[in-house]
């Protein structure tokens, strides 16, 4: 077997049975990464969502960042919102609808602001037109929902009054306001508004099918390189150059040559 894989033919065969090998390695390492990183995601949700809610100070102090175990960390803020500076984020599903979300400043006492993403509507019949948003309480409100970083900058071209994601540099832009370090995903507002916008959904904490898939490619690294081994030897024994068999067992007569177009290539 070891002299027909010694031929270009079958070292071709075996350089790319190698390659595929070393592809199939990478496919399974990056679903382990994205199992992996689900992984993570689920014990930083499983851990912040369902708590207590503490004063948005102790979690998001004045000028720093929402650190990545911090997200979805419970919260609540006393302030009133700045109803003229209310935008809407456009182009977001909610249970499989597209809408907007609306994202309202709120300013604090201590003078700073913070960024309340106060849930969905629908869109209004026609693209045209924008949609009906029920009124946030004027005066004090007390908000408790769940703090998450800004979303990237899409770098749509502006319209007034909208967004393109959850950014606070674009509503810091759109705004003239400095917001915190984080935005607030509304769970209540004490004293309740009349109506309020959709309450988003919880964060989907599934790991999906990348460890199954991540075995899978593992598996079948091997499967190139076997085959053109089991090749190799099938037409080692066409050729009869396979070993004698052992001792006690009759020998196998060998197979009778077929011609083929390679066989004078590698000949």
């Amino acid at each position: 077997m070891w002299h027909v894989l010694r031929r270009p033919r079958w070292l071709g065969y075996l350089a790319l049975a190698v390659l595929f090998g070393v592809v199939t390695a990478g496919l399974g390492s990056w679903q382990w990464h994205r199992h992996e990183t689900k992984v993570e995601r689920r014990a930083v949700v499983e851990a912040n969502y369902g708590g207590d809610a503490v004063p948005l100070d102790e979690a998001l102090p004045v000028q720093e960042s929402l650190r990545p175990d911090q997200r979805w960390t419970r919260v609540t803020a006393t302030g009133t919102y700045d109803i003229p500076e209310q935008h809407l984020v456009r182009n977001r599903p909610h249970e499989g609808v597209y809408g907007y979300e609306v994202l309202l400043p709120l300013r604090l006492d201590d003078g700073t602001v913070l960024a309340v993403d106060r849930g969905w509507v629908p869109n209004a019949r026609t693209a045209a037109d924008l949609p009906e948003v029920p009124e946030a309480p004027s005066g004090e409100v007390t908000v408790t929902g769940w703090l998450l970083p800004s979303e990237p900058d899409l770098g749509l071209d502006p319209v007034e009054g909208q967004l393109g994601s959850v950014t606070l540099e674009g509503l810091a832009r759109a705004t003239g306001l400095q917001p915190r370090g984080a935005y607030l995903v509304l769970e209540s507002e004490d004293p309740p508004a009349a109506s309020r916008p959709a309450q988003l959904e919880a964060p989907d904490t599934g790991l999906g099918s990348h460890l199954a898939y991540a075995l899978q490619w593992w598996l079948t690294i091997p499967v190139g390189v076997i085959l053109v081994l089991v090749m190799a030897r099938r037409e080692a024994q066409d050729e009869g150059l396979v070993l004698a068999a052992p001792a006690g067992r009759p020998d196998r007569p060998p197979r009778q040559k077929k011609v083929r177009i390679w066989d004078e290539e590698d000949a």
